[in-house]
């Protein structure tokens, strides 16, 4: 028990927290715009895995750090905007195109990572993010080196959760957002284009998407190879319903199967003689049980996957 209670009281326990969970943060938020607006995204997983290569490419290249988010960034909007142009204009199944893109997606970066390096052995690494310190807090006992010594895509990826939540709740446009989530047609009787509405989520939650795998490229590690993503896409999807598709829930969900995956790790080492392979399940027996709990209560956007056609009832 006092092995557990270490664990848990080690700053270097919650600085790992939250860099596991800005990846989650990125995409589990691209998730939920979507999903508000009414259209499930099932290419996350392959968003991802673009973004990150895309990302680490343009660096590799020559370009700076944040220029290869923006590229990763973009990149995620174009799948977006493929994703929206099958589901929203031709109301193809929202099932199968997220699926398609997030196969070809992950295909495609593996393709293109291939031309462009295709002797290495290893993956070529670049120069990654590195943790800043915040004056005056980055020096407190426990808390400094447990909060304030990340990389500042973690720090934008919590700054992006609290404003997002403050846009869904507080502003016309999150108004309309929700209405386009959850009856299309009476936006449309106010005067609200559900189908813009529905495009630019699309693309907007697909660009946070990638910037959750370029994240993985550019900070927590320094090189792409095609696996790196690792499921996480799917666990995004699960933490937008854990999350009941609240945006500050997003943050703590994706901030709590963070802490399972963190402390796991460490207890590897505390509990030598039980095989590896049961810490690795943990975080996600503990996510499927807290997901489980919390479902029940999640309320479904009312026209999630349901195809919008413009004067149709």
């Amino acid at each position: 028990m006092s092995a557990f209670l270490d664990i848990i009281a080690s700053a270097g326990l919650w600085a790992a927290v939250l860099r596991i969970a800005t990846p989650l943060i990125f995409g589990t938020l691209g998730a939920l715009l979507s999903e508000r607006s009414g259209v499930l995204n099932l290419g996350i997983e392959g968003i991802m895995t673009f973004g990150a290569m895309i990302g680490w490419l343009a660096v590799f290249n020559g370009a700076d750090l944040w220029t290869g988010m923006l590229v990763a960034a973009l990149s995620g909007a174009l799948f977006g905007l493929v994703h929206a142009a099958m589901t929203v204009s031709l109301g193809l199944s929202q099932h199968v195109t997220g699926l398609g893109i997030t196969l070809f997606a992950s295909s495609l970066s593996y393709y293109i990572f291939r031309l462009a390096v295709p002797l290495a052995s290893t993956p070529p690494t670049v120069t990654p993010f590195q943790p800043i310190s915040v004056p005056g807090l980055s020096d407190l006992p426990f808390i400094g080196p447990a909060l304030f010594t990340q990389t500042l895509p973690t720090y934008l990826s919590i700054v992006i959760a609290l404003l997002l939540a403050y846009i869904v709740y507080r502003t016309p446009l999150g108004l309309a957002l929700r209405m386009s989530g959850e009856n299309p047609h009476a936006a449309e009787a106010q005067g609200v284009d559900p189908i813009r509405i529905r495009y630019g989520a699309i693309m907007a939650g697909s660009a946070l998407m990638a910037m959750g795998g370029a994240f993985l490229t550019l900070s927590a590690f320094n090189s792409f190879f095609p696996t790196m993503v690792q499921g996480r896409g799917w666990i995004c999807i699960a933490l937008v319903v854990f999350a009941s598709w609240r945006p500050g829930r997003a943050l703590f969900g994706a901030l709590l199967f963070a802490f399972f995956d963190a402390f796991q790790l460490r207890l590897q080492t505390v509990l030598g003689n039980v095989p590896y392979q049961m810490f690795l399940m943990m975080p996600y027996i503990l996510s499927i049980a807290a997901l489980a709990v919390m479902a029940r209560r999640a309320r479904v956007p009312q026209a999630l996957m349901q195809p919008y056609r413009r004067g149709e009832r």
